[in-house]
This record gives C-alpha cells, sequence and structure tokens, in this order.
C-alpha cells in the first residue's frame, strides 16, 4: 500500500524520514481456534439463537396472557350477568303471581298492569341470559332448563293467570282454579332450582378455567422473565469472552510496550479482529524501534554537523571581525588619500590658475569632484553596512523628535529651495533613534531634492493606525517616479536621472529600505491614479509597541 499524500506531510513536519511502512495483509498472523472466528460472525450467530429464545417465551406468555383474558371475559361478562339474570327471572315470575292474585281478590287495575310489567321483565331476562351465555362452552343444558322454564311459566299464564286478568277482579278464585293454578306454578317455580344449579355448574366450570389459565400465564411470564436474565448473563459472559478479556490482555502488553519494554511481542489470542489489531500495533512497535534506531543515527550525524556548524560559525566570526576591521579601514585610511588629492588639486588650481587653459581647470574640477564622490560613496556605503550590526535600539523612540532633528540637518537645504514640509503628530515606536532620523531624512532630502523648476518644494509627512502597524506616508509635489520604476528604485546604485542633473550615489532608498526592514516593517512607492497632481508617495510602515494604547492619526 502507498502512502498517501496528507500522510507524507504529516510526518515531514513532525520529523519522521524514510516512507511510511504498512503492515502487509499476508503478514497477519492466522488465527487458531477463536482466533479463526470474526466478532461479527460470533455476534450474529448469537444474536439469531437469543432471539429465537425470547421470542418463543413471549410468545408462550402471550398466548397465555390472551387465554387468561378470554377465561376472565366469560366468567365476569358472561355467566356473572347471566347468574344475576336468572335472579330476576325468578322475581318476575313471583310478581306476577302476587300481582294476578291480589287482582282476583280487589280488582285493582294498578295490579293487572304490575303483571303485565312482570311477563315483560321475565322475556327480557330470559332473552338476555341467552345472549349472555351465547357461545359459553357447556350452555346447552342451561338452555334446556331455561327453555323449561319459561315454558312452564307460559303454561301457568295461559292456563291461569292470562284467563284472570282478562276477567272482572274481585271476585276471588274458585277452589279448583286455584289448586289447578298452584299446581303449575310449582311446576314453573320448581323449574328454577334445576336452572340455578346449571349456571352454578356453568359458574364453577368458568372459574377453573379462568385459574388454570392464569396459572399458565404466570409460569409463562415467569420463564419468560428467566429467559430473559439467562440471555442477558450468557450475552455479558460472550462479550467478556470475546472483547474485554482479549482487550484487557492487549492493553497490558501495549503499556508494557509503552513503558519501554519494546522486546514485549503483543500475540494476544481472540477472535480475529483482535489478532489483526495486535499484529498491527506490532507492526507499530517494530517500525518505532526501526525510528529509534534511525533517530540514534540520525542524531549522531547532527552532532557531527552541529560541530561543523560551530566550525562555521566561528569562521564567519572571524570573517565579521575582519569585515569590521576594512569598514574602519575604509572609513579613515581610504577617505585620507582621496582627501590629499581633492586638497592638493585645489592647491593646483589656486597657484597654478592663471597658468592653465580652460581645458587644465576642468580637469582639475573633474579630479576634486570624483574625489569628492568617492568620499560620499565610501560613507553611504558605510552606512548601508552599518544597518543591522552597529545599532542601538531603544524601547521607545518619539519620531516627533526625530523628525525636528532629521528637517534640522536639511535646513541648509530648505532654505535655498523654500521648501515647506508639514509633519504629523507622529507616535512613539521602538528601534534605533540614529537610523530613524537617516530614514526621514533621505525621504524628506529626495523629495526636495526632485523638485519641479519653479514650484517651491512642499512635503507632508502623515501617519495612521492600520492594526498592529503604523503606516506612514511621505508625499511631495515634485517631479514624480513612473510606476515601473517602483521596485528598482530601491536597489543600490540604481539611478534614474543623469548624475550632472541631479546629485547623489543611489543608495539612498536602498538605505531607507534596510532601515524599515531592519525594524520589522516595509516601505513601498504608492502607485496608485492621483487624480492627475503631480509628485511622488511613498509609505512604510512600523510594529506598533506592545504598551501603546493609542496613537496620532496624521
Amino acid at each position: 500500500m502507498t502512502p498517501r499524500s496528507g500522510d507524507t506531510e504529516l510526518a515531514r513536519e513532525r520529523g519522521i524520514t524514510g516512507p511510511g511502512v504498512v503492515l502487509p495483509e499476508t503478514e497477519i498472523p492466522e488465527g487458531r481456534g477463536m482466533g479463526r472466528v470474526r466478532l461479527v460472525q460470533i455476534y450474529r450467530i448469537g444474536s439469531l439463537v437469543l432471539g429465537a429464545l425470547l421470542l418463543a417465551a413471549f410468545v408462550q406468555a402471550g398466548f397465555a396472557l390472551y387465554g387468561s383474558g378470554q377465561a376472565r371475559d366469560v366468567l365476569v361478562n358472561r355467566v356473572d350477568p347471566a347468574t344475576l339474570e336468572q335472579f330476576r327471572l325468578t322475581t318476575a315470575v313471583t310478581n306476577q303471581d302476587a300481582a294476578i292474585r291480589d287482582y282476583a281478590q280487589d280488582g285493582g287495575a294498578g295490579h293487572v298492569a304490575q303483571y303485565r310489567a312482570a311477563v315483560r321483565q321475565e322475556a327480557v331476562s330470559a332473552a338476555r341470559m341467552r345472549r349472555l351465555l351465547t357461545g359459553v362452552p357447556g350452555r346447552a343444558d342451561v338452555d334446556r332448563l331455561l327453555a323449561k322454564a319459561t315454558a312452564d311459566s307460559r303454561a301457568w299464564r295461559t292456563e291461569f293467570a292470562d284467563e284472570v286478568a282478562a276477567g272482572p277482579g274481585g271476585q276471588g278464585l274458585e277452589p279448583g282454579q286455584g289448586r289447578r293454578a298452584r299446581r303449575l306454578l310449582n311446576e314453573a317455580r320448581g323449574d328454577m332450582t334445576p336452572l340455578q344449579a346449571g349456571l352454578t355448574r356453568l359458574h364453577d366450570r368458568a372459574a377453573a378455567k379462568l385459574t388454570s389459565r392464569a396459572q399458565t400465564a404466570q409460569w409463562s411470564t415467569v420463564a419468560a422473565l428467566v429467559v430473559v436474565v439467562v440471555a442477558a448473563l450468557l450475552l455479558a459472559l460472550l462479550f467478556r469472552r470475546t472483547v474485554l478479556t482479549p482487550v484487557s490482555s492487549l492493553t497490558g502488553r501495549v503499556r508494557a510496550v509503552s513503558h519501554g519494554d519494546f522486546g514485549h511481542r503483543l500475540d494476544v489470542p481472540g477472535p480475529a479482529e483482535i489478532n489483526e489489531l495486535a499484529a498491527i500495533i506490532d507492526a507499530m512497535r517494530t517500525r518505532i524501534i526501526e525510528e529509534w534506531r534511525a533517530s540514534e543515527a540520525k542524531t549522531r550525524r547532527l552532532d557531527e554537523q552541529a560541530r561543523a556548524l560551530n566550525e562555521q560559525t566561528e569562521e564567519l566570526r572571524r570573517s565579521n571581525a575582519e569585515l569590521e576591521q576594512f569598514a574602519y579601514v575604509a572609513s579613515h585610511d581610504l577617505q585620507e588619500p582621496l582627501r590629499k588629492v581633492a586638497s592638493f588639486c585645489q592647491m593646483i588650481e589656486r597657484r597654478y590658475g592663471d597658468q592653465l587653459d580652460e581645458r587644465g581647470k576642468q580637469y582639475i574640477a573633474f579630479a576634486v569632484d570624483g574625489a569628492k564622490r568617492m568620499q560620499a560613496l565610501i560613507n553611504d556605503l558605510l552606512s548601508f553596512s552599518r544597518v543591522g550590526r552597529l545599532s542601538r535600539p531603544e524601547e521607545s523612540v518619539d519620531l516627533n523628535d526625530v523628525a525636528r532633528r532629521a528637517l534640522d540637518n536639511l535646513a541648509t537645504l530648505r532654505e535655498e529651495t523654500g521648501a515647506e514640509v508639514d509633519v504629523a503628530d507622529l507616535p512613539e515606536v521602538s528601534g534605533d533613534r540614529t537610523q530613524f532620523t537617516q530614514l526621514f531624512q533621505n525621504l524628506v532630502g529626495n523629495a526636495i531634492k526632485f523638485r519641479r523648476e519653479g514650484v517651491p518644494p512642499r512635503v507632508t509627512i502623515g501617519v495612521r493606525r492600520d492594526g498592529d502597524e503604523w503606516e506612514f506616508g511621505c508625499a511631495d509635489n515634485g517631479i514624480g517616479i513612473e510606476p515601473r520604476y517602483a521596485d528598482r528604485i530601491f536597489l543600490i546604485f540604481q539611478r534614474l536621472h543623469p548624475r550632472d542633473e541631479y546629485t547623489g550615489t543611489g543608495i539612498g532608498l536602498a538605505l531607507c529600505k534596510k532601515i524599515v526592514e531592519y525594524h520589522g516593517g516595509r516601505i513601498w512607492l504608492d502607485t496608485g491614479d492621483s487624480g492627475g497632481a503631480p509628485g511622488t508617495t511613498f509609505h512604510w510602515t512600523l510594529p506598533v509597541r506592545p504598551s501603546t494604547g493609542d496613537g496620532a492619526d496624521g
């Protein structure tokens, strides 16, 4: 397998050398016993078995609860209400006899109405009993007894009660009529006892069935709970056997490796996934050992390189000392002959000037000018080389004082040209006061030097805060600079005009750039559209002092 580019970058950032090592599939050891089976297969089979057991237990419990509910419904909602209706039926027959006898004695019409109501109650109770017992097992005997009781009651009413109710009341009963009526009524009342006994037997049968179904439901529920508990225990045992124990063993071995025992192998028995994980971690252990050995070798090489680097640093220190000595020679010994050349050329011109023609005087002027320009070039080069090397940084430098000192140095040039310089309220920054003075002096001096003919120079220095930086600006009304030279003007010895038009060594802006960059800023030429107005604008930035809370805005 090839490592991904993101992994390669991460390894490079962390200092890991060499290609990534990935354990090939062929190097994963083949498992033995349980190691041949994957966790997915174990849990799939276990889930199916436990699910089947739980389903069977809950189905059995469900059927038992359903049967218990049906038995309870038969007993409570059918047999018991039918028994109550049997009592109402017996009461209705008794009420019929009492009402018809009272009518025969006193002939009151209300007794006939009571008789009719009792007859209707009997019919209603008999019909309700039949409806309630519909579908109840063992109801045939009760139906037969109910039919006999209603038939005997109907025979009593036909042969006796209906005839009395149809005739005039208050005449009493004849002896023969009374005996016949009592015989028929006793038969009807006698039927109520077997009917009640039949309902009692039906009630006992339903109660026994309810008790049996309730016990079955109870034991089925207990069995289901037992199956659930056993399933949970088996699942916990399976999880411990296949996951917890192998992972705990692997953790102990990995901890031993993390404590420095890199020779501790990670052969952990368990399912296939655990075996693969142990093999991969063991490959990581091997990689760590290889990396450690490579790191030891690299450390030795780095120590050798460090010693060589120290030697080079010492050599550079000696070279810098020699360069400083050369700078001292250039600033003193090399300038002395130049001063002599210029001085003696001027003495020749004063003493023998009347004997020289115009060409001779011109040659002497060229020699004096060349010596002076060489002296100025040496001084500018020395100033350029000293930036960042011979500096005295201060914690707080007031740029207002720096600007005043730079303008004082340019006082003569300002008076000769009539230049006006406006300086905004400048902030305090950290840095070298002398180099800041050179920066302002060079920028303002260039703005005055490159002025337009017949137009008094005007220079404006402003500042504004931009986040953690101060952005300064130096704008003038001079001849301007074309945008195509925006980068060239900051190179050393780069001039845009002939030397006979404008003096200078071509180091001023390069020196400004080096000073600004040494102090953590940047400088650039504003090449934006100024609306046709002549002149040049330079911008540069300097970091804000950490303790500065606010600043000026020019």
